[in-house]
């Protein structure tokens, strides 16, 4: 991160800058090179790893995945392997492949999330995302990202403790969530990405006569079925923040991120559809590039004003 792209689709936010801005998103693209079988990872505007936490977790038990109508429910639980290792192995592996990185940090605690941030830093992470939208774990995350004056506190803390691009994730599951964005950036934020997962039940009931097998997941819906309310998450919150916006929430073609930008997104994450289509954000650069050219923009922020126009 950090190296200016003077190209078609290079954004440039000071403290970092993006080849492009096709990113995945956290939890769908493992630590990146996971996906380097299928194509150059290092051609994408970023990857968001997969939540690091303080200690190394081993995730929720059970069924984690369960298929819906155009989308999913998981309830990984944040499974990952800590901090420490991270820094040791998986960012060596980062760096030493080329590839632009952002590190999504989860925390049960202010003083983990504040702990795991610092750590990044000293070791030479320019950009995190501050997980507090994540659905599937006892306790952290959702605790902050429902309530404005504890994210505001919690990002506050963490600003003090990192001084790269910092990012707030945030989740759909409250009533204004444009508040929460307001709250994030007076404390300190350099972006918000929305949306996280939306609360949901998986149900599937099987009968051998009058005996049902049921199987349960709950936790949080991705996928295609959520782009209409990430739309409007996006669009709201750009109504109250000055600050960049990455969009996220059933993209799964350009079409899908030419309307993440037109109503306030200057980045997107790809999330869901890596497990069906593994090369989709390397497709989708190729042909939003072709396409500027074809319609003869000059470069990204000139089309961003134009799909905004009148929005």
């Amino acid at each position: 991160m950090g190296i200016k792209y003077f190209n078609l689709l290079g954004q440039d936010f000071g403290k970092v800058s993006f080849k492009n801005p096709i990113l995945t998103a956290s939890g769908t693209f493992g630590y990146a090179t996971e996906y380097s079988d299928f194509f150059d990872v290092s051609k994408l505007g970023a990857v968001v790893t997969k939540a690091i936490t303080k200690a190394p977790r081993a995730g929720n038990d059970g069924a984690r995945i369960f298929e819906t109508s155009s989308g999913m429910i998981n309830r990984i639980g944040l499974e990952n392997v800590g901090v420490d290792k991270f820094c040791e192995v998986k960012l060596k592996e980062l760096q030493e492949n080329d590839i632009n990185f952002i590190v999504n940090v989860a925390g049960s605690s202010p003083d983990e999330y504040v702990y795991v941030a610092e750590k990044l830093g000293n070791a030479g992470v320019s950009a995190i995302e501050i997980n507090v939208s994540c659905p599937n774990v006892k306790a952290g995350c959702l605790e902050f990202g429902t309530d404005e004056t504890a994210l505001g506190t919690l990002v506050g803390q963490i600003r003090q403790a990192f001084s790269g691009f910092l990012v707030i994730k945030l989740t759909p599951n409250v009533t204004r969530i444009e508040n929460l964005a307001q709250a994030a950036q007076n404390a300190g934020a350099d972006a918000i990405s929305a949306i996280n997962t939306l609360k949901g039940v998986g149900l599937k009931l099987e009968f051998s006569g009058k005996n049902v097998r049921k199987t349960l997941v709950e936790g949080g819906l991705s996928g295609k079925c959520i782009k209409p309310h990430a739309l409007s998450c996006v669009k709201r919150i750009k109504s109250a923040v000055t600050i960049p916006i990455i969009g996220m929430g059933g993209i799964s073609s350009l079409d899908d991120v030419l309307e993440f930008i037109a109503v306030g997104a200057d980045l997107v994450q790809i999330g869901t559809e890596n497990f069906t289509n593994p090369d989709i954000s390397s497709k989708i650069i190729t042909e939003l590039e072709e396409f500027m050219s074809a319609h003869g923009f000059k470069d990204f922020n000139e089309l961003k004003e134009i799909l905004r126009d009148g929005i």
